[in-house]
C-alpha cells in the first residue's frame, strides 16, 4: 500500500509536548528539514508502492529521513534506529511531532525499502542534497561542475610475516 504523507497522525495530544514547543528552530537538522523537498521524493518514490495491496507502508519522509541520518552520522541501520529513540532532533527531521519511544521500524526495513527503490531512485537523495546547497547558497552551480578526487596511495609499513618455526 502506499505510505501516509506523515509518519504519526495530526490529532493533538494532552499529555506530550511538541516538538514545535520545545525544540530549538534554529538546530541544523530542524533548518534542515524545513528546506527540503519531501514531496519531490513522495513524488519519485510513489511508483515502488501498490496502491491497494500489502500492508500499509511507512511514510516517504521517515523513510528518506532515516537514510539522510544514517549516512550523514555514519551509522549501521541498527545503531541508527537506537540513537534514533534518543534525539528528538532526528526524530523531528523525519517528520514527527512528538517524542517517540521506540524505534518506527525494525532495521531490515531499511534493506528491503532500500532494494524496493533502487539505486537509481536513491540517487535522487544525493540530487536534492546538491540542490539545496544551491538553493541556500551555500554552494554555486559552477563548483559542482568537476569533482576533484585525491587518488594518492601512501605508503604502509607493514613487513610481511615470516615462518617462525623450525
Amino acid at each position: 500500500m502506499k505510505p501516509p504523507l506523515n509518519p504519526e497522525s495530526n490529532q493533538q495530544d494532552l499529555f506530550r509536548a511538541s516538538f514545535e514547543q520545545i525544540l530549538n528552530p534554529e538546530h541544523p537538522l530542524v533548518r534542515l528539514a524545513e528546506r527540503i523537498d519531501w514531496r519531490r521524493f513522495e513524488a519519485a518514490f510513489e511508483g515502488c508502492y501498490a496502491a491497494d495491496f500489502g500492508a500499509p507502508a511507512k511514510a516517504t519522509r521517515l523513510m528518506v529521513g532515516l537514510h539522510y541520518l544514517k549516512h550523514a552520522f555514519g551509522e549501521s541501520d541498527e545503531s541508527l534506529l537506537d540513537r534514533w529513540v534518543e534525539n528528538p532532533y532526528w526524530q523531528c527531521f523525519c517528520g514527527f511531532t512528538t517524542m517517540q519511544h521506540v524505534p518506527p521500524i525494525h532495521p531490515t526495513a531499511l534493506i528491503k525499502w532500500r532494494q524496493r527503490v533502487g539505486a537509481e531512485r536513491l540517487q535522487q537523495l544525493l540530487e536534492e542534497t546538491l540542490a539545496l546547497a544551491v538553493r541556500s547558497k551555500q554552494v554555486r552551480p559552477q563548483e559542482l561542475r568537476q569533482v576533484t578526487v585525491d587518488t594518492t596511495v601512501q605508503e604502509k609499513n607493514i613487513t610481511p610475516p615470516t615462518r617462525s618455526c623450525c
